[in-house]
C-alpha cells in the first residue's frame, strides 16, 4: 500500500510538470513569454535607461513600492513589494537600443503571480510608447 502512495505522488509530480510546459507554450502567444519557472520576459526596442525610468513609473502607477535598485552585469535588478508579493525586475541591455525585461512576481517560494508580472511589462511598454 505504501508503494502505491509513493507511485501516486510521483505521477502527480510528473503531471504537474507537464502542465507547466503547456502554460509556457500558451503564454508565449500573448506577446509576453514565460520561462519554465513562470518568469515573464520581453525584449523592447528602447535603451536601458529609458526602460529603467519606465519601470519606476510603472511601479508607481501600480502601487508597487520600489525597495532596491542594484546594478547587475549589463543592467539592473529592481526589487519592489506589495502587501502580498515580492517583485523582482531584471533589465538587461541587449544592444544600445534594446533591453530585455524579466519580471518575477512571487507570493512565496512556490506561488508566483504571472498576471501581475505580465501587467507590469505591459505598463512599462505603454509608458515607453
Amino acid at each position: 500500500m505504501r508503494r502505491f502512495y509513493f507511485l501516486m505522488i510521483g505521477f502527480l509530480f510528473v503531471f504537474q510538470c507537464y502542465g507547466c510546459a503547456a502554460v509556457v507554450i500558451a503564454g508565449a502567444s500573448g506577446g509576453v513569454a514565460y520561462t519554465l519557472t513562470n518568469v515573464a520576459y520581453k525584449t523592447v526596442s528602447y535603451p536601458l535607461d529609458h526602460v529603467k525610468l519606465a519601470n519606476h513609473n510603472a511601479f508607481k502607477k501600480m502601487g508597487i513600492v520600489e525597495k532596491n535598485v542594484c546594478p547587475i552585469n549589463g543592467g539592473y535588478r529592481i526589487t519592489g513589494t506589495t502587501d502580498n508579493l515580492t517583485i523582482e525586475v531584471d533589465l538587461e541591455m541587449i544592444t544600445l537600443k534594446s533591453t530585455k525585461i524579466s519580471v518575477d512576481a512571487r507570493k512565496n517560494f512556490l506561488v508566483k503571480d504571472k498576471a501581475t508580472a505580465t501587467e507590469l511589462i505591459d505598463q512599462i511598454v505603454k509608458i515607453l510608447q
